[in-house]
């Protein structure tokens, strides 16, 4: 994924005008549909009475707020550069770009820092299917921590991108930027550099021995 970065602009995904258009939103448009959802779901959840207690369903949503970190770090390693594993393959090429090329190439666009609520649900779609699979009812409680988590990855990111970066966040943002500027294959984690050193993609220490 080596397009030339621009720092203004937008770039375009679909030629056809009623497609492209649900490519992007406000970040505050995105931020409540994904809010409304986590409402919808603990709401399902507590009227199906999911859970024997709180202590139990925080446990499970807590759960779920970190599991969306390692989500976060395979999706975006694998599945988000997946043109690095299959570079003679003109589908995963474009593929690439339609979910994070065009971030790379534009990464002040606001209307793309955050997945826009039309894209954003059907993948929220398909994961609620999975998680019902295999965690039965269990997903109202689950899930809601899951995209909680995707809301606080949110913030981080628009932060480290679009506004000044607030001083605790100032490692995220150095983490984060390293990844768009210099190394591409590393550095995939944004909430947290846990993956990153589990997997040893860590970028290389500067010499000030900072990373």
């Amino acid at each position: 994924m080596k397009e030339e970065i621009k720092n203004e602009g937008q770039g375009t995904i679909f030629e056809n005008s009623f497609l492209e258009p649900l490519t992007k939103a406000p970040p505050y448009v995105s931020a409540t549909i994904y809010i409304l959802a986590v409402l919808a779901l603990l709401f399902v959840g507590y009227r199906m009475e999911v859970v024997a207690n709180v202590w139990s369903g925080a446990a499970i949503f807590v759960g779920a707020v970190f599991f969306w970190t390692f989500f976060e770090y395979f999706a975006h390693r694998y599945l988000f550069h997946i043109d690095e594993y299959f570079p003679e393959s003109e589908l995963a090429h474009k593929a690439a770009y339609t979910f994070h090329g065009i971030h790379h190439e534009y990464p002040r666009d606001t209307d793309r820092v955050i997945m826009p609520p039309v894209p954003g649900m059907i993948i929220l779609g398909i994961l609620y299917g999975i998680f019902l699979l295999v965690l039965g009812n269990y997903t109202y409680v689950f899930m809601p921590g899951f995209v909680t988590g995707y809301l606080i990855y949110t913030r981080i990111h628009y932060k480290t991108h679009i506004t000044p970066v607030p001083s605790y966040l100032k490692s995220n943002y150095r983490h984060h930027a390293l990844h768009h500027y210099k190394y591409p294959e590393k550095a995939f984690g944004i909430s947290t550099k846990l993956w990153d050193r589990v997997f040893g993609t860590m970028p290389p220490k500067d010499k000030h021995g900072v990373r």
